[in-house]
């Protein structure tokens, strides 16, 4: 019995190939926005959790020292005993502000400022204060 083209067709076609090329794209075009944002969002809660830590740690400077610990540089973090994780400096820029006012009960605030050119540019700065205040309130 001679072969015929009908008999031997095996594989895809062209057609085929490219729906399943453009059911991919679609796919991926719904998929990387949303694993982008999840990202973003999980550097932002690593930020936030060192905040709160960092937090603790100024009520506890407090007891010791009567004032709070001021950090405007990756030296000073050094001096207060505490390193930044690797995920959040990666990402954010984090200084505390611990102003003397003479009279006036001792303040603090906690600052992460994203990077510039990095996956957190366009989410925003992070602030806790000595009294719990978080802002903005809605990226906590």
């Amino acid at each position: 019995m001679p072969v015929t083209a009908a008999n031997n067709a095996k594989g895809f076609t062209l057609i085929e190939l490219m729906i399943v090329v453009a059911i991919i794209g679609i796919l991926a075009a719904v998929a990387v926005p949303q694993y982008t944002q999840y990202v973003i969002r999980g550097n932002r809660a690593a930020a936030q959790t060192f905040m709160m830590e960092v937090a603790s740690r100024e009520q506890q400077y407090l007891l010791d020292a009567r004032s709070y610990f001021a950090v405007a540089s990756a030296a000073d973090w050094t001096t207060f005993n505490v390193a930044v994780p690797a995920d959040v400096s990666k990402y954010y820029t984090v200084t505390i502000s611990a102003p003397v006012v003479a009279g006036a009960a001792p303040t603090y605030t906690i600052t992460a400022t994203p990077i510039a050119g990095k996956a957190q540019a366009g989410d925003g700065s992070l602030t806790l204060d000595d009294a719990g205040n978080k802002t903005p309130s809605n990226l906590w």
